[in-house]
């Protein structure tokens, strides 16, 4: 993570340039919407997923999706905040979705998720964690994934690709499909926004995901 801690180091330092009425205005805890402070050590539940995709961008590969599902929840439109990570724990890509009740957005891992990536690197394999975010639809709270107030409800779904060059059909790869995983959120998830933020700042373009079809 030796690049992403070195852009960090210049956004802490942009930050304080701008001086402090600045750096108040952007908060690296998490909240539950409703609660009085930020999440507790113990974690909030039904608020991050997390899953993987491997051989993404290989040309003889299909391409894998996401799919996120907002099933109905108590605040209505929910932000669907995803961060992309390669396997060196580096994060690549970041960005935000709207998501409606009852919508459905279908992401591709080779177009929406790594085809911006912060290093320049294309990512082959990685691993994607979403938060599900309260949006407001107003400055307040818009839908971002700089948003630090969230809200339990999304779903979703990853394909996988795995190569497989003896499948008895002559296939090359066999895709498949599982649950993102529910995990709690807690204040050890808060690099999520520091390293999206510091993205923000020095990316120049690079490292913001897109939103896929569909809602």
């Amino acid at each position: 993570m030796k690049q992403l801690r070195s852009i960090l180091a210049l956004a802490v330092l942009a930050v304080a340039m701008l001086g402090t009425q600045t750096a108040s205005a952007q908060k690296f805890n998490w909240t539950v919407k409703g609660a009085p402070a930020p999440v507790p050590t113990t974690g909030a539940p039904d608020l991050l997923k997390v899953n993987y995709f491997s051989n993404a961008n290989i040309s003889t590969a299909p391409d894998g999706t996401v799919q996120i599902l907002n099933p109905g929840s108590p605040t209505a439109n929910l932000c669907a905040q995803i961060y992309v990570f390669d396997p060196y724990q580096e994060l690549s890509e970041c960005c935000a979705c709207l998501i409606t009740p009852d919508g459905l957005r279908t992401l591709s891992v080779n177009t929406d998720l790594t085809s911006n990536p912060l290093t320049g690197v294309t990512l082959s394999k990685g691993s994607v964690t979403i938060t599900s975010g309260y949006t407001s639809n107003n400055f307040n709270n818009p839908c971002s994934p700089l948003n630090n107030i969230v809200s339990p409800t999304l779903r979703a779904w990853g394909t996988h690709i795995y190569s497989y060059p003896n499948a008895p059909s002559g296939a090359t790869y066999l895709l498949t499909e599982s649950d993102y995983q529910d995990r709690s959120l807690g204040q050890w998830n808060d690099n999520l926004l520091t390293d999206c933020y510091a993205i923000s700042l020095d990316g120049s373009g690079h490292g913001t995901c897109s939103c896929g079809t569909g809602d």
